[in-house]
């Protein structure tokens, strides 16, 4: 199942160059081209502010956007960069690249546990730390997963989830080459401190014991 797209609305701009570029700014929007696909170059502009608020909520250029121009048919596009004002760090320039539904993308799809009440692990008191609550994928455009799942079942205190303990999608695979930690399930805090203290009391009787010797 494909998850949902979310959308990038941007208007058609007239006019190239630099002149053009910043008679957009003025108006209060990030100029910027479309390329790639089958189709020419086009010219558009995004709303600063909303191009901003996207930005700062992070993965921008690992998100597939389905772009909306008036008057256009929605086409799906992937950020391929963004220029920067070098002193306020402000975007003043936006690329963006066509894909069609068979183009491979990078792309972090969100990861779902499930069956957590039937972890033995975390019956005992034992902790999910989530260690990836996303994981880059290559996918093909057109059948990007909404999620990947994690089955908990039978996990034990001390349990590691990696990636190749998880079934993907067909088609789509890690972009990290290694074996990297997803989550895991740790010991209760009570019985690590107990633990701790154990230790401690061992180690100060071996202190002890090496005083005497000498």
């Amino acid at each position: 199942m494909a998850g949902q797209i979310p959308d990038l609305h941007a208007e058609a701009r007239t006019g190239t160059g630099k002149g053009a570029a910043r008679q957009a700014r003025r108006d209060g929007f990030v100029p910027g081209v479309v390329y790639g696909g089958e189709a020419d170059p086009q010219a558009i502009q995004i709303p600063f502010n909303v191009l901003l608020k996207k930005l700062k909520a992070g993965r921008f250029l690992s998100t597939l956007w389905n772009l909306k121009v008036e008057g256009e048919e929605d086409v799906r596009v992937i950020c391929r960069g963004v220029q920067r004002d070098v002193v306020k760090d402000l975007p003043t320039h936006i690329d963006l690249l066509r894909l069609r539904r068979t183009s491979k993308i990078n792309i972090f799809i969100h990861v779902d546990f499930i069956n957590e009440e039937e972890a033995p692990g975390i019956k005992k008191g034992g902790v999910l730390t989530i260690v990836r609550p996303e994981v880059e994928l290559n996918v093909t455009a057109g059948d990007i997963p909404e999620k990947i799942t994690v089955d908990l079942a039978g996990l034990e205190v001390g349990d590691t989830v990696t990636i190749s303990n998880v079934t993907l999608p067909s088609g789509a695979k890690a972009t990290i080459d290694r074996d990297f930690v997803i989550a895991n399930i740790s010991a209760p805090s009570g019985l690590r401190s107990s633990e701790n203290e154990e230790g401690d009391g061992e180690a100060e009787a071996v202190a002890e014991e090496a005083t005497a010797e000498e």
